[in-house]
């Protein structure tokens, strides 16, 4: 059943792409690697060691046309174990946004997906048998009426179905009734009111856990030669089928900057209620290695360096989701800074993260880590990356603590246009009050790329 509809969610988000293919740009690529890990399991007593095939290909296609607008970025991968430790094993990942203008300036239909690979248990380590496929998809109409030359207004409706494929309390369908106005104050400055309603229903789960979401919020966003901004502030009221109601602030806000062609800032924070369908909708790279902006901007599955996922430079990392049904209430405050010259390419990402659930107190975290990664171009077609990830994990209701760091190398050279190929390495380690849960482990890949 899960498999059925991740295929259908999926089938949804891209059916209007071969044919408008022509219209907009469609570029993919075919990678093939191998990965040797020395404890694939990550295991503090019982280290296995395995060889993982993994053949993939990712896609993005772009389209920005009078009746059909479309960006969808996406992987698709096969993991085989070869010596058959853990089964084999189909990927997915997606973020993908298309919109059909049914009548121009007046009614349009839009459908989102985002797919990604979570944890089972996020208190376990990430083994392969400690994966689970989750998608998202977001569809329905906008209706949109225009007040003078400044001023519009739109009404939307959607419905959003949500599942994992392990774990069940994460499968829920939800309605939503948003009504917005916005004002042009400038040619680069619009702000808007907003309200939306929102029904949610779990499939798994007692009628209590149902609970209707209403916000009320203003929006400002600015989109300069140098500096963008997108800053929400406003509330959020949730009542609960089983007679529970609580409200909190809401604010999300993201800053953008570049001084220099040379230089560029990014900040990002959020304060809100959410569960992790609703957080995957408002910030769809959170969860994930890379984030669904980035996966937009390049689909070289070896393009992402940092270490993040659970491979060293594969094309799908395993997120950080407690995949669940739990409200819980969420700060968060990220960063980046990146520096390129005409060789040395530099990032900079720290950032604090902490969560406080509703019911079950046990996932209440507190996270601050940072990644650095440091790219060389040591000829034209030749780059070394080294790369360094820390975290600091707290778990504050269980009294557990988790530090892991994260080390490696990736040397990539690009042959021609189509064609290229990397070699890593890395090593991680977990310190962990858990017991069992404490472990070491190096990796090795090489992987070859065409790309169309």
């Amino acid at each position: 059943m899960a498999s059925y509809r991740l295929a259908r969610a999926v089938v949804l988000a891209l059916a209007a792409t071969p044919a408008l293919a022509t219209a907009g740009t469609l570029d993919y690529t075919l990678y093939t690697g191998l990965e040797h890990s020395n404890n694939i399991a990550l295991s503090s007593n019982n280290p296995i060691s395995e060889n993982v095939l993994t053949p993939g290909a990712t896609f993005q296609f772009i389209q920005q046309g009078s009746t059909f607008q479309a960006n969808i970025a996406g992987t698709l991968e096969y993991r085989k174990y070869l010596d058959n430790h853990f089964d084999s094993q189909a990927q997915t990942q997606l973020a993908g946004q298309a919109n059909w203008t049914i009548v121009p300036q007046r009614l349009d239909f839009s459908v989102e997906d985002y797919a990604g690979v979570q944890p089972v248990d996020q208190l376990a380590s990430n083994s392969p048998n400690n994966q689970q496929q989750t998608n998202v998809l977001v569809l329905g109409p906008t209706w949109r009426m225009r007040f003078g030359d400044a001023a519009r207004g739109q009404v939307e409706l959607r419905y959003i179905d949500s599942y994992a494929s392990k774990v069940d309390d994460f499968d829920s369908k939800r309605g939503l009734l948003a009504l917005r106005l916005f004002r042009d104050l400038n040619p680069t400055d619009q702000v808007s009111a907003n309200v939306e309603l929102q029904r949610i229903h779990f499939d798994n789960q007692p009628s209590t856990a149902d609970y209707d979401r209403r916000e009320a919020f203003l929006r400002y966003t600015s989109t300069l030669a140098r500096f963008d901004a997108d800053v929400v502030l406003g509330g959020t009221q949730l009542s609960f089928d089983g007679g529970r109601d609580t409200s909190a602030p809401l604010f999300r806000a993201r800053l953008g900057w570049q001084p220099t062609p040379r230089n560029a800032f990014n900040l990002s924070g959020t304060y809100q209620y959410a569960d992790a369908a609703q957080d995957i909708i408002t910030s769809p790279g959170v969860y994930t290695s890379a984030g669904a902006a980035d996966r937009v901007e390049s689909i070289d599955p070896f393009a992402n360096t940092a270490g993040l996922g659970r491979g060293i430079t594969s094309g799908i990392g395993v997120g950080s989701a407690v995949i669940g049904s739990q409200v819980y209430k969420e700060q968060r405050v990220e960063a980046s800074w990146n520096w390129r010259s005409e060789r040395i390419n530099l990032t900079v990402s720290p950032s604090f993260n902490r969560l406080r659930y509703i019911d079950d107190r046990t996932f209440d975290q507190t996270a601050h880590d940072i990644s650095v990664g440091l790219g060389y171009r040591i000829r034209p077609t030749l780059t070394l990356t080294g790369f360094v990830t820390a975290e600091k994990l707290k778990y504050d209701t269980i009294d557990r603590k988790d530090n892991t760091v994260r080390v490696g190398l990736d040397l990539g050279q690009q042959w021609n246009r189509h064609w290229s190929w990397h070699v890593s390495a890395a090593r991680e380690r977990r310190n962990s009050d858990a017991v069992g849960q404490s472990y070491r482990e190096t990796q090795f890949f090489v992987g070859v790329v065409y790309r169309r």
